[in-house]
């Protein structure tokens, strides 16, 4: 596979994922019974695509428990803290790469991977400036945004194990095999916790099984294909591509706005907004056409100033993803 086709996998791979923040925010099921839920149907997603084979080494059961521990985060963060905050702090992963790539898998970075990391830090501070308010779909961000930087780290963890793995072409599925395992590692830990199950409708049921198989299985089926062929630091960065989309989908779904991280370039741009220019305080002017009547040019008049609606929250959040 060339490394311009591998990239395409780990974006679509990301492209999945980014689904995940609207998804496990699902009302009728709580973070362990998703957590639970969603990685069960992810493992036998999983090895039904692998045909049952999962190849068993210290590596694969190592990289397995990694991977579980980053599930079963990434779940209770989210369900605690806005999705734009989970996945920001997750996608901190890179900062940890810049270390782990050169000493556990000899991988160098470059220097604009440095200059570009330095503004992730920022953003990741700005995430624990301030306490950020509770609502109903983040009901306790503090604590939410520290277990998503918990997950940051076994995310990290995570891609520098698939990538040790998987760089040993004599042993193919290496990866797969990991990713099943790990799944299945969360879903049982979890599944204690998630008894008895909730009334759920069908939606949302429909949701629990397009997270284990489309959101986890098919991502990872992509991200495993690519991983093998780049680097540990350029999927991080490639999966950057998350955090965009994650609040996107969650506000068009589930009309949460962006988390704190976001906040400060999200009210400077809309301080701008609110600053009215001198055209638009002047009055509007009516318009005149030739040989047109009485009644047409008061209809074109009151169209032409008339105000555009808008919702000021999800122009922030538009603006600042911008």
């Amino acid at each position: 596979m060339s490394a311009g086709r591998a990239r395409l996998q780990v974006l679509a791979a990301a492209l999945l994922f980014s689904t995940g923040g609207a998804g496990i925010k699902v009302a009728a099921f709580s973070a362990l019974q998703v957590s639970a839920l969603r990685s069960g149907v992810a493992a036998i997603a999983l090895l039904i695509l692998v045909r049952g084979r999962i190849v068993w080494s210290f590596p694969v059961v190592l990289a397995g428990i990694v991977y579980a521990a980053t599930l079963t985060l990434f779940v209770l963060s989210t369900k605690l803290t806005t999705a734009a905050n989970a996945i920001f702090l997750q996608s901190t992963a890179p900062l940890y790469l810049l270390l782990l790539g050169p000493l556990l898998l000899s991988e160098h970075f470059k220097r604009r991977d440095v200059i570009y990391l330095l503004a992730v830090a920022l953003g990741m501070l700005s995430c624990f400036m301030g306490r950020p308010d509770a609502t109903a779909t983040a009901p306790d961000p503090g604590r939410g945004n520290l277990l998503a930087l918990m997950c940051s780290i076994t995310w990290a963890l995570t891609l520098v194990a698939l990538r040790y793995v998987e760089r040993d072409h004599s042993r193919p599925g290496l990866g797969m095999s990991a990713v099943a395992a790990g799944n299945l590692f969360a879903s049982i830990a979890a599944l204690p916790f998630a008894l008895p199950l909730p009334a759920a409708s069908t939606g949302e049921w429909i949701t629990i099984v397009y997270l284990g198989v489309c959101q986890i299985g098919l991502a990872y089926v992509c991200l495993t294909a690519g991983i093998r062929h780049l680097p540990a630091l350029d999927v991080s960065l490639l999966l950057l591509v998350e955090p965009v989309l994650n609040p996107v989908w969650t506000w068009i779904l589930r009309g949460e706005s962006a988390g704190s991280c976001l906040q400060p370039l999200a009210t400077a741009t809309d301080a701008t907004r609110q600053t009215p220019s001198p055209a638009a305080t002047m009055p509007a002017k009516p318009t005149t056409f030739p040989h047109a009547s009485s009644r047409s040019v008061m209809g074109a008049s009151s169209c032409s100033v008339r105000p555009a609606r808008s919702d000021p929250k999800r122009f922030r959040l538009i603006a600042c993803i911008a």
